[in-house]
């Protein structure tokens, strides 16, 4: 319960009519969840255009009206409160209504196109490792302490993640550390969220179904830097060609990490197989569990914002050190009697499949096969599909492409959107399966003993699906469920 003109703090607004001394029982987006003092805020969403429910909601038991246009007829009792823009107002009413929670904590956000789940999950596991009690809104899942909160987005809407934000103070959470995807940046999710930091691990091709640029998927991203006070950390990545340009305006005060230049965490990989890395962080030796030069950068953005949080850099590297990353990133296993190596990773972009396979090859001892099993997601970037096939058959010796999500479009069309990519020599490496389980299957009956498997795209994921119904589906288990079938 609040006060409906004590949440208005920092609304852009351009006019109200009706009282704003009143109460507001509860937030909400979704006009089926109305009830008596509900205050409703209409958005214009990519598919629907909720002002349309307004006269609806004020029969529900919506009192007050946030919308950027008002409805032709004004109802006696109700407050409507004409914005700027509905989603950035819903971000600051969010915050307000529940006591502004991230003034309370010390939040991080991570964003870039690959890497966020992993550094996210590993500073989550660090502070804790450190003795802190800390929140972590990831892709995977969300922690409010040792507790579990399922994920449906990498980050919630403005309401749900300050009611997160919330339990997390009244939990007694110190830190929080937040995938922030540029989905979430665009539609104003964390609009009025205060950060202590902020950091950058790279960009490349994503989400252009969205954002239709490369141009803008890089102006959002920067936007969340450009947003940070200057009280807080910003830490960029110096080694991807846009790193700087991320911190160009920001207030906060710039860090950079490298393994290739002269930047404030520095380091330097000395071994890398399946034991670990070995690397230099700041020229102090340390033995990494997390394999591949990917997850060299992960864990020096880590290093810098723990820092930057003001940790002591000797326990920060003890604790890092015994640490694993996020499920479904480079989850490896090897079946007892042939010794193949199965490993299940989310990568779903070219890049972060690219930085896969590359890692996969340097722990090729022998003439082992790389063999790779892969699709990409219906009803999403196309551009990237024939990349995403090239790709794979180029690091490869031989590739099945597959369903990955196929959502509402047909298998079938999505795997020749990948196979326009493939040049006659990347031709002659892959076959085509839909149905991802017989894909599996297949690429484990082609492996030889010590051959490597990757399969790529869904990592933690725990469903597939196909023509809008989630079907149980868990890469890992099928996995290590023909790997004993190949013991018996």
């Amino acid at each position: 319960m609040a006060h409906l003109q004590d949440i208005l703090y920092k609304v852009s607004i351009r006019s109200v009519h009706g009282e704003l001394n009143r109460e507001v029982h509860d937030l909400q987006t979704d006009s089926r969840k109305i009830g008596p003092d509900s205050l409703f805020i209409a958005m214009k969403g990519t598919h629907t255009d909720s002002h349309q429910f307004i006269t609806q909601v004020t029969e529900d038991g919506a009192t007050s009206i946030v919308c950027e246009e008002l409805p032709a007829a004004l109802k006696e009792g109700i407050t409507y409160i004409q914005v700027e823009n509905s989603a950035a107002a819903a971000g600051y009413i969010a915050h307000n209504f529940y006591g502004q929670p991230s003034e309370r904590l010390k939040l991080v956000g991570v964003t870039g196109t690959n890497g966020k789940t992993t550094i996210a999950t590993l500073l989550y596991k660090l502070f804790t490792a450190l003795g802190s009690k800390c929140g972590l809104l990831s892709t995977v899942q969300n922690h409010i302490g040792d507790r579990i909160v399922p994920a449906t987005h990498t980050t919630p809407d403005a309401i749900h993640l300050n009611a997160l934000l919330k339990e997390m103070v009244e939990e007694g959470c110190t830190y929080v550390f937040m995938e922030t995807s540029s989905h979430a940046i665009h539609q104003h999710r964390i609009t009025g969220l205060q950060y202590a930091g902020g950091l950058f691990s790279n960009i490349t091709h994503d989400h252009l179904d969205y954002h239709k640029t490369f141009e803008e998927y890089i102006r959002v991203k920067k936007s969340f830097f450009d947003s940070l006070p200057s009280d807080a950390f910003a830490i960029s990545n110096a080694d991807d060609k846009r790193g700087a340009v991320m911190l160009q305006n920001t207030n906060a005060k710039k860090y950079f990490y490298s393994l290739k230049t002269i930047a404030d965490f520095k380091g330097k990989i000395l071994e890398n197989n399946l034991t670990g890395l070995v690397m230099t962080v700041n020229d102090q030796e340390v033995h990494f569990r997390l394999i591949g030069e990917f997850n060299a950068y992960n864990l020096l953005a880590v290093y810098g914002a723990a820092i930057c949080l003001g940790q002591d850099k000797n326990e920060v590297l003890r604790c890092l050190s015994g640490l694993d990353g996020a499920e479904g990133r480079f989850d490896y296993f090897i079946s007892p009697k042939d010794r193949i190596i199965g490993i299940v990773d989310y990568a779903h972009t070219p890049d972060a499949l690219v930085n896969v396979l590359v890692t996969i090859q340097k722990l090729r001892k022998g003439y082992e096969q790389i063999i790779t099993v892969v699709g990409c997601g219906g009803d999403r970037d196309k551009t990237k599909r024939p990349v995403m096939g090239a790709a794979a058959c180029q690091y490869s010796d031989k590739v099945i492409f597959t369903s990955d999500n196929p959502r509402s479009e047909d298998p079938e069309q999505i795997l020749l959107d990948m196979e326009a990519g493939l040049n006659t020599a990347a031709k002659r490496k892959y076959t085509k399966i839909a149905d991802r389980k017989e894909a599996i299957r297949t690429a484990i009956n082609l492996a030889r003993p010590e051959d490597i498997l990757l399969i790529a795209g869904k990592g933690h994921e725990k469903y597939q699906e196909i023509k809008g119904v989630k079907h149980p589906f868990d890469d890992k288990q099928i996995l290590l469920e023909m790997f004993e079938l190949l013991e018996k």
